[in-house]
């Protein structure tokens, strides 16, 4: 089965991550047969079977086993168990090796798994259910030039797909973009209770709050232009946007999102310590 255009292609942990990632694939026209999906539900991957048309396995080696692409799509806190009885099939088949996991360093992954593994670690966000996402990527030095494709083509499947220099900078992607979905999410609740509290009902609130964030950034994507520059086009002077900007602004909005995303990173880096890095 190997050496097609299409790689095969197993997901170790099948959950909602890597289901987003299958379905970009699969309707880009990606082989159905040529992805393995695991888990430890018998039921649940019956279910993805049934569903996508992918093979699907409770044996992690037997997926692996079939690979040239193995995602490993696990909790972080499971990821040295996992990657560990993982060694003897990497080691024999070298496939590429692609972790969407948070605060396991590509060092803590290659040693789990053996030593001198071809490794792309990626953080995707949950947009990627959509095929929105925003996915910050970063290889090692044993990754080809064939693999940097292989990888990029496949998160470029849920949305965009951004390669960063050093693995450093994938704390930086997670500030920005692996959880930044939570921080719109956290305005887009206050902007709908602002709204009830001036007397529109929850269901137009919400409609508005939604549709205002999706068209905002149609605009930002669309324009040729800055952020700041769309801000100032809409912020007429004395006018009511004005106003609304300045209370932003003087309860420091600017260095209140500078201190979250810093502490997100942090965590970032933390994760890495905690879960294999000494």
């Amino acid at each position: 089965m190997k050496g097609s255009n299409h790689p095969v292609l197993a997901f170790i942990g099948a959950g909602n991550m890597a289901q987003a990632i299958i379905g970009g694939l699969l309707a880009q026209g990606y082989p159905a047969d040529r992805i393995w999906g695991t888990g430890r539900d018998q039921a649940r991957l019956e279910d993805l079977r049934q569903r996508l048309g992918i093979r699907v396995s409770t044996d992690n080696n037997e997926a692996a086993a079939a690979a040239e692409v193995l995602v490993l799509a696990v909790k972080p806190q499971i990821m040295q168990a996992v990657a560990r009885s993982l060694v003897d099939v990497v080691q024999l088949s070298r496939p590429l090796v692609i972790s969407v996991a948070a605060g396991i360093s590509a060092n803590s992954l290659e040693g789990w798994l053996g030593g001198e593994v071809a490794l792309v670690r990626c953080m995707p966000n949950t947009p990627s259910l959509v095929q929105t996402g925003a996915s910050g990527l970063y290889a090692n030095a044993q990754v080809t030039a064939l693999q940097r494709i292989q990888a990029e083509q496949m998160l470029a499947s849920v949305g965009l797909a951004l390669w960063v220099e050093s693995e450093g900078l994938i704390d930086a992607v997670i500030a920005v973009s692996g959880s930044g979905p939570a921080y719109y999410f956290m305005l887009m609740e206050a902007m709908i209770e602002a709204g009830e509290a001036q007397g529109l009902s929850r269901d137009v609130s919400t409609r508005l709050t939604l549709q205002t964030a999706l068209g905002a950034a149609k605009m930002a994507l669309a324009s040729d232009v800055e952020p700041a520059e769309l801000r100032r086009r809409v912020t007429s002077p004395k006018g009511t946007t004005e106003q609304a900007l300045l209370r932003f602004q003087q309860g420091g909005l600017t260095e209140l999102v500078a201190e979250a995303m810093t502490a997100c990173a942090d965590r970032g880096r933390a994760m890495a310590a905690e879960l294999g890095d000494a």
